[in-house]
């Protein structure tokens, strides 16, 4: 008789895990809230323009190659890929800016510009975080986490000095470069992806390299024909997808599953597994006694940022935009306390725009641009339409007055996206659109549990469990807890 599985959350980790289990011969079945598919990655259209509403950056095709490949498949059978070049441009002020280039050659040139000898730095450094990015993707973030002694091999015993698990990462980085435009640069993925850097372990150089060396990419039509792909593959080996389905239980008898139940009707099903927002899970779909953690656990987290965005719709060119835009015109560690030191709304925030309509014109209309606009914010705070309009406020101004364009009078189409949407669309804790901060006490079985304590066959996936946040890590996330449920199936 076939086995059923439940999953929970249609997300890069949820359909991750349905196409490897469907794959093994389980009868899959994935429960999305929405209307529709995605998660964080989902998409909309409106007045001709076409907005990816979470990710926007192409890092580490390794990882999805590896994911498409495991099905006989590769990413050109689903989507175009093109590699960015320049991959991203930061601004430090008005047009003071750095173009950083996809050619490694070019870059080192580029460092030796702004500092005598940081273009010899720079290889060491690449050469460090190749090596972290080799163990990292090919060892650590395959590991479930459930116990110590997944650590206990060689490589990673003989790594660990070499990892620099305990160096605080801007540390890390001030060792190789003085110059403040190379450190920015060098820090900026910590602050984007999940973590001030005085808290982040150098491990996470690996980002680096995955940036720099390897190279930002872009799927053409957007982010999310990653999940279409992802989509369709599923479909294709039986999984059965059903969007505006909100699972309301986990039920449970004694301590084993029997399936979930959405939209007021049971679905019986062996094992359950949650992709959805673990906090959520937990706190709303099981009994007390059946959770991993209570609340002063959740409350003791380091949370990565949520996010104040702005899609924007604008009937004009702009120049002074690349694909991928960074300001940095003010001080990123005065904005990172703020984001988990002192978590408020942002003094003289930083701020990020994707402009894919550089690179992609389906996503908007003839002569016209697509900008995405993200502001790093401490999730869990206050949140209202007078604070998001004040910040759009300081955002366009910033904007405008760098690249000396008038942007603000050509916009056709605007939405704003924040913290109680996070939570309202994803339930999301404290309207976190990150997961947890990377930081050392929250690392590999420091993070909380893929497997449920209580509850036999009660797994969880996703940016707040095993690897952590980011597209990449949720991709693998699917794949180990899938591989956890086939071992313990097979037994």
């Amino acid at each position: 008789m076939t086995t059923s599985i439940s999953i929970i959350g249609s997300g890069f980790s949820g359909l991750s895990a349905g196409c490897y289990l469907a794959q093994a011969g389980f009868k899959v079945t994935i429960f999305e809230k929405n209307n529709l598919l995605g998660g964080r990655a989902r998409s909309f259209e409106s007045d001709g323009f076409t907005f990816d509403m979470g990710p926007s950056w192409y890092w580490m095709p390794d990882v999805f190659d590896r994911f498409f490949a495991d099905f006989g498949k590769k990413t050109g059978d689903f989507y175009r890929l093109s590699k960015l070049d320049p991959g991203f441009r930061i601004y430090y002020g008005r047009q003071d800016f750095l173009d950083i280039p996809a050619d490694t050659s070019a870059l080192r040139q580029l460092f030796e510009d702004l500092e005598s000898g940081a273009g010899d730095q720079l290889d060491k450094f690449l050469a460090d975080a190749k090596y972290k990015y080799e163990v990292g993707m090919k060892d650590l973030v395959y590991k479930p986490g459930l116990s110590i002694t997944e650590f206990l091999d060689w490589r990673v015993i003989r790594s660990i000095f070499k990892l620099h698990m305990t160096t605080p990462f801007d540390k890390f980085v001030s060792k190789y470069f003085k110059h403040p435009k190379l450190r920015q640069l060098m820090e900026f993925p910590i602050l984007f992806l999940g973590a001030a850097p005085a808290q982040t372990p150098a491990l996470y150089s690996l980002m680096n390299f995955a940036g720099l060396s390897m190279g930002t990419f872009y799927p053409k039509g957007g982010m999310k024909q990653i999940i279409s792909a992802m989509t369709k593959l599923a479909r294709e080996l039986g999984v059965t997808i059903l969007s505006n389905h909100e699972v309301q239980q986990i039920m449970t008898e004694n301590k084993t599953v029997r399936g979930l139940q959405a939209n007021g009707t049971e679905f019986p099903s062996k094992f359950v597994v949650s992709s959805a927002d673990y906090h959520h899970t937990e706190s709303k779909l099981l009994a007390v006694e059946k959770r991993n953690y209570d609340e002063a656990y959740w409350d003791s987290r380091t949370m990565a940022p949520s996010s104040l965005l702005f899609y924007l719709g604008v009937d004009q060119k702009v120049p002074g935009l690349l694909h991928h835009t960074l300001f940095f015109d003010h001080d990123l560690t005065t904005h990172a306390n703020e984001i988990y030191t002192d978590p408020k709304w942002p003094t003289n925030p930083l701020f990020y725009t994707c402009c894919p309509s550089k690179t992609d014109e389906s996503t908007a209309p003839p002569d016209a641009e697509n900008l995405f606009i993200l502001m790093p914010l401490a999730a869990g705070i206050k949140d209202t339409d007078e604070l998001r309009a004040k910040y759009f406020r300081v955002i366009i101004n910033r904007l405008q007055n760098i690249l000396d364009v008038n942007i603000e009078s050509h916009i056709i189409y605007k939405r704003s996206y924040c913290i109680r949407d996070f939570a309202s669309d994803y339930h999301a804790f404290k309207g976190n659109a990150y997961g947890l901060a990377n930081t050392l006490r929250q690392t590999a079985i420091l993070k909380p549990r893929i497997k449920n304590r209580h509850i036999q066959n009660l797994y969880y996936t996703g940016h707040l469990t095993v690897p952590g946040p980011g597209v990449p890590p949720s991709i693998i996330s699917g794949k180990v807890v899938a591989d956890q449920i086939i071992q313990k199936n097979n037994r």
